[in-house]
């Protein structure tokens, strides 16, 4: 294995687009960038971005494209790919690059002119046919990151057998001798082309509407992303005519001046859009993260805003789609990943429908969709959605989508005033018919070469002495997703423990972040519960 040292002299020769970047690291520097390439799984890459292996920058980004050409050429002749990209830095540089390294090597590639959500990458993959789809963004993650999503071509990200398949085209090829195809060249050729499928995506999104009434205020926040364009186009087109973006976020830019984490799971990223609601009367506060498939929300109780959480609007869109749609299937299906509430499971039953469990990750979603499909089956897949705030209404793309997800929300809060009720009324009235359950999901850090070690041995440490009760409810089953058999899901580094009371731990890394995420249910002692698991959790890591 190269060295840390030798690594970091090829590239202060080679590497001339970062060559003032290289002169200027510090031991630490070079240590931190070059000593691991940047892992590709089915998340894709993501990384700081800078020069080095374990950076995003233009030569990891050509060489992961390069692997990804020689896979696909291996499997077909001719094969396309689909591209589209956020509003980070470079994102637009990258997205161009890659598409020019493809037609050096004679894949052909659709790209997108402007920027575009990561869910209009999956319907551009399944309705051109491409045989791929990279999309460029880091999602919600903070600003000196960025990353490189690939999806397979039924619109879903990449499967663990075909990310292992990329990965071994990845490992052989020369980060320095990768060609690129010059971008307006290949425009002319018709090697690259631009495309814009925004009328046909909004025409399927357009297709979940189930909502009578648009009398409601709404405050929107596209988070600096890429909702700036299309939420507000199918806000306009749905009849929803008293919407205001919170001017400040309105604008694609990669720097999140007023909020450089851009997650909608956090309060704090909708504190603008909130003052802003409560200066002009609104109803409802909708954001999308950046490249728009994650969606926030806050409704007004009163003279305030309560922050609907992943899993509060998880169910609330559940039990509005099921109370409210004209025509549902017969033996529909709701699909839920293993760490978002049961409340879910609950509510779907009530109607006659079937809940599926799945891993965390919506393309295991997608993947029940495809099972379904394959059965002839497809029409009864309903709605899916993850605790972290991604949502799913009909399968004509293969990923969460913040756009049909706002088009519901809004949908859902004008109802309901029609029917003297805010959604914290209908939430509530959920919890008094099938109980309440509380959550909290909280995130350890652990950064860089030490950082990393650490996590294995946190992993390492509750498989060997794993809690024998949460908050003196004692554990009655716990299971090792890398070990199980009892379920039909593909092997995954997860803890789950559940107590006696009904209450859970659910410990897992994160695909994409340097994280441990503990997942903490209370079935009972609602926030006072939470806290004490959450204190025993804190003292255990």
């Amino acid at each position: 294995m190269d060295s840390v040292e030798s690594k970091y002299r090829e590239w202060s020769e080679k590497a001339v687009l970062y060559k003032s970047e290289l002169l200027s690291m510090t031991d630490d520097e070079k240590q931190e960038a070059f000593y691991k390439d940047l892992e590709f799984g089915t998340a894709g890459l993501r990384g700081i971005l800078g020069a080095g292996t374990n950076r995003l920058n233009t030569y990891t980004i050509g060489k992961v494209t390069k692997g990804l050409a020689d896979y696909l050429l291996g499997l077909k002749n001719a094969p396309s790919v689909a591209i589209s990209y956020d509003s980070r830095h470079f994102s637009q540089e990258f997205a161009r690059h890659a598409a020019s390294v493809l037609a050096a090597y004679g894949v052909r590639s659709y790209i997108t002119k402007v920027l575009q959500p990561t869910p209009y990458l999956s319907f551009m993959v399944r309705q051109l046919k491409c045989d791929a789809g990279i999309m460029i963004t880091a999602s919600h993650n903070p600003v000196k990151f960025n990353g490189y999503k690939v999806y397979g071509p039924d619109g879903c990200q990449v499967t663990d057998s075909a990310a292992a398949l990329i990965l071994g085209y990845i490992q052989k090829v020369d980060t320095f001798s990768v060609n690129a195809h010059d971008f307006d060249d290949g425009i002319k050729s018709g090697k690259i082309e631009f495309v814009d499928l925004t009328r046909e995506y909004l025409d399927n999104v357009y297709s979940r509407s189930i909502g009578k009434s648009r009398k409601v205020k709404i405050v929107y926040t596209p988070l600096n992303g890429t909702g700036c364009d299309i939420v507000p186009q199918m806000f306009r087109e749905r009849g929803f005519n008293d919407v205001q973006v919170v001017a400040e976020q309105a604008r694609p830019d990669g720097a999140f001046p007023t909020t450089p984490y851009p997650n909608p799971e956090k309060a704090e990223t909708l504190e603008l859009a909130i003052a802003l609601a409560k200066r002009t009367g609104a109803d409802i506060v909708i954001g999308t993260d950046p490249d728009a498939d994650r969606l926030g929300a806050a409704v007004r109780v009163n003279n305030e805003f309560r922050l609907i959480s992943g899993n509060e609007m998880g169910v609330l869109l559940l039990d509005y789609i099921f109370s409210h749609s004209k025509s549902l299937p017969e033996n529909p299906v709701v699909v839920k990943t293993i760490v978002s509430t049961d409340l879910a499971a609950r509510v779907a039953e009530s109607y006659g429908a079937t809940a599926v469990e799945v891993l965390t990750g919506f393309k295991y979603i997608g993947e029940v969709i495809k099972r379904l499909e394959k059965t002839g089956e497809g029409h009864r897949f309903v709605f899916g959605f993850e605790e972290s705030y991604g949502y799913l209404s009909g399968s004509y793309v293969r990923d969460k989508d913040a756009v049909v997800a706002s088009m519901l929300v809004a949908e859902m809060t004008a109802d309901y005033l029609a029917e003297g009720k805010t959604l914290a009324d209908v939430l509530d009235g959920i919890y008094a018919k099938f109980g309440r359950y509380y959550h909290k999901t909280v995130s350890f850090t652990y950064e860089g070469i030490a950082g990393a070690q650490r996590m294995q041995e946190v992993l390492t440490d509750f498989r060997k002495n794993p809690p024998k009760a949460i908050d003196g409810s004692k554990v009655v089953k716990s299971i090792d997703y890398m070990t199980q058999t009892e379920f039909e899901l593909p092997k995954s580094n997860v803890l789950s423990f559940k107590a006696e009371d009904g209450s859970k731990l659910i410990v897992r890394p994160s695909g994409t972040e340097p994280l441990i995420k503990v997942y903490i249910t209370a079935a009972r002692g609602g926030n006072e519960r939470i806290q004490a698991i959450l204190d025993q959790v804190k003292k255990f890591m």
